[in-house]
């Protein structure tokens, strides 16, 4: 259940944007702000029921667009290979090399973060 939550959390920052400001503002309300269903619930004038409706239905949108669309899993995929590359540019490569080598891991993570 753990594990949902944070793959959740993490999809919100991918395809926040993508939901509308309700489903958006609920679920910043409970995953980044750590707030309760009842706080969340008082806080917009709804029940806890409804809050947690709308919590499950932003989740199940936000993993359509991922199966979808795939960015959150291509991010990790492409940040992890250029760090692994980044640790043998400086293990082999002579002090030219790394450099630019170095320079262009690091476009890559900025442009991929960005």
């Amino acid at each position: 259940m753990h594990e949902k939550q944070v793959e959740i959390g993490y999809l919100l920052d991918f395809y926040g944007e993508l939901l509308n400001d309700r489903r958006r503002s609920v679920l910043d309300m409970y995953y980044n702000e750590d707030m309760s269903l009842s706080e969340i619930s008082a806080s917009l004038g709804i029940t806890r029921q409804g809050a947690l409706d709308q919590i499950k239905k932003a989740g199940s949108e936000l993993l359509f667009y991922e199966e979808k669309l795939g960015l959150a899993e291509r991010f990790r995929v492409i940040s992890d290979c250029a760090e692994k590359a980044s640790v043998i540019v400086s293990s082999f490569c002579d002090q030219d090399g790394k450099d630019e080598l170095s320079s262009l891991l690091s476009r890559i993570n900025d442009t991929i973060k960005a």
